[in-house]
């Protein structure tokens, strides 16, 4: 999850707040490998609509259930990474001029992730509201006025 008033310092900081701070720094944010590692990347906004749909079902067999909150797509940290430094370049273009780091890959880390939403859309009616491209250049926006 990423969006609003997510801190890119704290102890479980996720790599977009980060990598946000590091490209409005003008500094290189690290990829752990070679990029290719994918993620099922989900803004805020999604997770505040899951949270809704989930309490106020009408649905009988939705109650106790678990869903997962994401947008059902999977974008590689080199295509995240790429749109990050577009919409941000939009406030500072010397930040598309920023290149990026490999560091060597983590052990242990998953290579892909991609969760199903499938059950949340049937039984809760869930269709999200921000895909990759949508919830980047909102949370972009206020990272800028937050970390500018």
């Amino acid at each position: 999850m990423y969006g609003r008033r997510q801190d890119p310092n704290g102890a479980y900081a996720a790599v977009i707040p980060k990598f946000t701070q590091s490209f409005i720094n003008l500094e290189s944010p690290t990829i752990n490998g070679d990029g290719t590692n994918s993620r099922d990347f989900t803004y805020i906004d999604n997770v505040l609509q899951m949270n809704y749909l989930a309490a106020t079902t009408k649905n009988k067999e939705a109650i106790g259930e678990i869903f997962n909150t994401a947008v059902g797509e999977r974008t590689n940290l080199l295509e995240m990474t790429s749109l990050l430094k577009k919409y941000l370049s939009i406030y500072n273009n010397d930040i598309s001029k920023v290149n990026i780091i490999h560091g060597p890959e983590r052990l242990g880390d998953i290579p892909h992730s991609h969760a199903s939403i499938e059950k949340a859309k049937k039984m809760l009616g869930y269709n999200p509201s921000h895909n990759l491209k949508d919830g980047l250049k909102e949370a972009v926006e206020w990272y800028w006025g937050c970390f500018n």
